[in-house]
């Protein structure tokens, strides 16, 4: 989805933001203030009726036995759901991550966007949700912890013991800049790009060892378009003799912003790279 992709990658685990304190702003920055990216809301649209294509490749596999994947994702806003007296915007996606169709839940405040959870979910991802994923405004080399929790339960009997294991979970995350991408819906300039990383320690209770997990995402957001790339690397470290790794990458090959209310809006569709 065109909000923010995150992730139930390693071993199934969907999240990767966690904001631990929420900014307060006491009043309107100027826009001339050093690294503010100006209007960072609309990086982020989500009107109904708005879709998004993307083209996906997936590799990963044991370190010596490397699988190689193509897929496809198409992300449209649904409507709204009310979920804990919040009313949520639903983004369907058909196959985020070659994962299957999933159903994901966000609202819109004025210091951010906040994630309430998807369907169907992860038990990890029931246990951190709702939380921010995006703070207003983006500033460039701003960063942030963004969880800093221990012992969760993994949702994941690694060890094959009877028993989940236990898991501690940091993040944090960095505006790095801004600069121009290329994706086969066409060249885009002063995108923002966003890098953010998360750190696992999972604790096998059938072994009293810790296996070591890494999740580094790199996205890149278009002022009125949304998500036009990200690319995910993630590894777990060597359970027995072999570590897991995966690389994930969905560039965006056509959308469609449909207008918001009481304005112009902007609607455009691609095909094949070329606006028609």
């Amino acid at each position: 989805m065109p909000l923010y992709k995150l992730r139930h990658r390693i071993l199934g685990i969907l999240g990767i933001f966690l904001l631990v304190a929420c900014a307060t702003w006491s009043g309107p920055l100027a826009a001339d203030e050093a690294g503010i990216i100006v209007q960072s809301s609309d990086y982020f649209p989500d009107q109904i009726g708005s879709n998004w294509h993307y083209h996906g490749e997936i590799t990963e596999g044991p370190r010596q036995t490397i699988g190689h994947t193509v897929f496809s994702n198409v992300s449209t806003v649904t409507g709204t759901k009310i979920l804990t007296g919040m009313t949520t915007t639903v983004f369907h996606d058909t196959n985020p991550g070659n994962h299957g169709p999933s159903d994901s839940f966000y609202r819109r405040d004025s210091v951010g966007i906040i994630y309430h959870g998807s369907d169907p979910g992860t038990p990890l991802e029931k246990q951190l949700v709702p939380y921010q994923i995006v703070r207003f405004p983006m500033k460039v080399s701003a960063s942030f912890q963004q969880s800093n929790r221990k012992g969760l339960d993994f949702g994941n009997d690694m060890d094959r013991d009877g028993e989940n294991e236990k898991v501690d979970v940091q993040s944090d995350s960095i505006v790095v800049g801004q600069e121009s991408i290329t994706v086969p819906a066409g060249t885009f300039k002063d995108a923002a790009k966003v890098v953010s990383r998360m750190f696992m320690q999972i604790h096998l209770s059938g072994t009293n060892k810790t296996a070591q997990g890494t999740d580094v995402m790199t996205a890149w957001f278009v002022k009125g378009v949304g998500l036009v790339k990200y690319v995910e690397h993630q590894e777990v470290t060597a359970l027995e003799d072999r570590g897991l790794v995966t690389e994930i990458i969905e560039e965006l090959e056509s959308y469609e912003i449909k207008p918001s209310e009481g304005s112009l809006g902007r609607s455009r569709t691609l095909e094949g790279g070329s606006a028609r």
